[in-house]
């Protein structure tokens, strides 16, 4: 069995990313699974470890930071958090299965460097930051000065895309969603 790879897709808030990665899981033709995720916050109803989340303690976190066994963490607010631990992409990448990583820019960056030529890192970027600041605000789903928060953190995250193995601009989702298909499908036959 061919050991399988590491898909790494970053972007900004509001560019699309999320879409792009369910339209590629909902066509079916490349194996792409998501790894596990691991947080130090507590189960919700219904949520399994294992399944849902590998449920940590602080201190297994913290332990687990300190003896280098994530390929990325972020401590989302403080005291909060969530991370992909090796074993996790180790598990499905020697299980055959390609593994699709929907990270910070940081940690996209961090990933690649890590796993060098077993990962593709894809940077998803708007066609322009007026566009996305008009996509957010189509959103309606945010107050102006959060807007005005994420289209800060996105001019900085767009700093990053130069260290990205593929840049795909999404100006139309079709082709967007088509060009990210066409990268990783290349890379995977490589």
């Amino acid at each position: 069995m061919q050991e399988g790879k590491i898909i790494i897709i970053s972007a900004p808030s509001g560019c699309g990313k999320s879409t792009i990665i369910n339209a590629l899981m909902e066509r079916g033709d490349i194996d792409m699974q998501f790894s596990v995720s691991a947080t130090n916050r507590s189960p919700r109803a219904g949520e399994e470890h294992g399944k849902n989340y590998y449920f940590l303690s602080d201190e297994q976190f913290r332990k687990a930071i300190n003896d280098n066994l994530f390929v990325e963490y972020e401590e989302v607010y403080p005291g909060r958090f969530y991370g992909t631990l090796k074993s996790e992409v180790e598990r499905l990448t020697k299980g055959g299965h390609n593994v699709v990583l929907d990270i910070d820019v940081h940690g996209g960056v961090n990933v690649k460097n890590l796993y060098g030529d077993r990962a593709l890192s894809i940077f998803v970027e708007p066609p322009s930051i007026a566009t996305l600041r008009e996509r957010l605000e189509g959103r309606g789903t945010d107050a102006p000065e959060v807007i005005d928060q994420r289209v800060d953190r996105a001019e900085y995250e767009l700093t990053f895309a130069p260290q990205y193995d593929t840049i795909v601009v999404n100006r139309d989702l079709d082709k967007a969603i088509n060009d990210t298909h066409a990268a990783i499908t290349n890379f995977l036959k490589r």
